[in-house]
């Protein structure tokens, strides 16, 4: 018996693009175009009507724009969503605003060359919507008011200083708002942290700030030879690797070029990787949500360095690939949900 295929309704107000990726979905087998709507009234009746498995959802429309219709959507009837956007500076707050309202997952439009852009904006469409039909998006139905403010300050002792101590999360699918419930918990004298979030360039910087204004600690985009230290977070850059190199007493990233690992740059083995033999057994490692299995790899060879590994569990992953690669290979000391990582490592951190 064939599989099912994966019920696509196509949100855009163009008619040339929806034509576009309509013909450009049809070309996969395994998805089936059920509709198309050039805004979200339209949509909202469809979704009623056709019961999509999953949504590709433009942004910047009239009426009512993609991250409104998120926020009002998602808690209400919770549908994988993937966004699709220009790559401007405009589009890449309204994209982050859309992951943050509960898109899965997001690709860009060409702006040039755009023959051989939409054939690549096209393949990444494809693999996208097929990895956003797995997403588990049910836990918006039960979302927590205190997801978007700021948790209290933690009563109990400082944490040690932390200059021998960095703190490794990686994440891919579903994980901008998974590393943002982390991040908002920690103390402003949380040790370092460095993060891999697979997003390409133009959404990090705008990434990091975003998160730098709801968290107590610093976070920044990380720039060459940034120090990790105490307090502060560094989201690796879109299209460059960060490794963490010892110099004298002080931890530095390193953010450089090269070529893809597990599909990415950055990617979350070679940052581990580097961690393993320059901090060693006072490393800690998260594996978030995501697709595939970057970052188990190198969180294992953390743990075989002495480190402490946390996977994130199935049921509140959108996605169970990075973090059950990591159970696969023995290399997590504890599988705990998002709510829940956060005072783990405070805990961990402080005895």
């Amino acid at each position: 018996m064939p599989a099912r295929r994966i019920r696509t309704l196509i949100v855009d107000d163009s008619a040339l693009v929806r034509r576009i990726l309509e013909d450009g979905l049809k070309r996969d087998p395994h998805i089936e175009v059920v509709g198309s709507a050039p805004d979200v009234y339209v949509a909202r009746d469809q979704i009623i009507r056709k019961k999509p498995d999953v949504i590709s959802l433009d942004v910047e429309m009239p009426r009512m724009d993609g991250v409104e219709f998120l926020r009002r959507l998602m808690p209400q009837y919770p549908l994988p969503v993937v966004v699709v956007s220009s790559l401007t500076h405009k589009g890449s707050q309204i994209t982050l605003d859309a992951l943050e309202a509960g898109a899965v997952d997001f690709v860009t439009k060409p702006t040039a060359k755009l023959e051989s852009g939409l054939q690549e904006m096209m393949m990444e469409l494809r693999a996208k919507i097929k990895i956003a039909s797995t997403a588990n998006v049910s836990h918006w139905k039960s979302k927590r008011d205190d997801l978007y403010r700021k948790v209290q300050a933690r009563s109990g002792g400082a944490l040690a200083e932390s200059t021998d101590k960095v703190v490794v999360i990686g994440a891919s699918t579903g994980g901008t708002e998974a590393i943002k419930t982390i991040l908002m918990e920690l103390p402003y004298d949380f040790p370092g942290v460095v993060v891999v979030q697979h997003m390409p360039p133009g959404f990090t910087k705008a990434y990091a700030d975003r998160l730098n204004q709801s968290c107590r600690i610093e976070v920044k985009e990380a720039e060459h030879w940034d120090r990790v230290r105490q307090g502060r977070a560094l989201i690796a850059p879109g299209d460059f690797h960060m490794t963490v190199a010892r110099s004298g007493g002080f931890y530095h990233a390193r953010v450089e070029g090269g070529e893809k690992v597990n599909g990415h740059v950055p990617s979350v083995d070679v940052l581990a990787e580097s961690v393993a033999k320059s901090v060693g057994a006072n490393a800690f490692g998260v594996l978030l949500t995501g697709m595939g299995y970057d970052g188990a790899k190198g969180l294992e060879k953390m743990r075989e360095a002495g480190s402490y590994n946390i996977a994130q569990d199935e049921a509140t992953s959108i996605v169970y690939g990075m973090p059950k690669a990591l159970v696969d290979r023995g290399a997590a000391d504890n599988v705990l949900p998002l709510n829940r990582i956060a005072s783990e490592l405070i805990r961990r951190l402080r005895k």
